[in-house]
C-alpha cells in the first residue's frame, strides 16, 4: 500500500509561486507515473502535470505550461509541483497520484489534497 501525502498549499495573490510537496511512503516501480491531478469547486479533477518515472517524460496541461514544473526527488520518494505566474483560475484542491498511466483512470494511489488559493 502507498501512501502519499501533500504539503505545501495555501493562499497566495495572483503573480505569486508556491510549491507543493508529496510524500511517497514506498518505493515507486519504474513505468509508473507521478501525476498532479487538481479539482476546483464545480469542475471535474483534471491532470495537470505528471512525470514518467522510467524515462522521467513530463506533460503538462496547456493551461500550466511554461508556469509550471514538475519534478521527483529522493529516489521518488517525493513528488514536487513548483507553480509559478499563478492565477485565480489555478484556485483548486491539488492531489498527487500514483498510477500506471497519467491518466484519471489509471490512479491506483490518492493523497489527500491540499487546497491551494490563489486572489486577485
Amino acid at each position: 500500500q502507498v501512501q502519499l501525502v501533500e504539503s505545501g498549499g495555501g493562499s497566495v495573490q495572483a503573480g505569486g509561486s508556491l510549491r507543493l510537496s508529496c510524500a511517497v511512503s514506498a518505493y515507486i516501480y519504474s513505468g509508473s507515473c507521478m501525476t498532479w491531478f487538481r479539482q476546483a469547486p464545480g469542475k471535474e479533477r483534471e491532470g495537470v502535470a505528471g512525470i514518467w518515472t522510467g524515462g522521467g517524460g513530463t506533460f503538462y496541461v496547456d493551461s500550466v505550461k511554461g508556469r509550471f514544473t514538475i519534478s521527483h526527488a529522493n529516489a521518488k520518494k517525493t513528488l514536487y509541483l513548483q507553480m509559478n505566474s499563478l492565477k485565480p483560475e489555478d484556485t483548486a484542491v491539488y492531489y498527487c497520484a500514483v498510477g500506471s498511466a497519467c491518466r484519471l483512470d489509471r490512479v491506483d494511489y490518492w493523497g489527500q489534497g491540499t487546497q491551494v488559493t490563489v486572489s486577485s
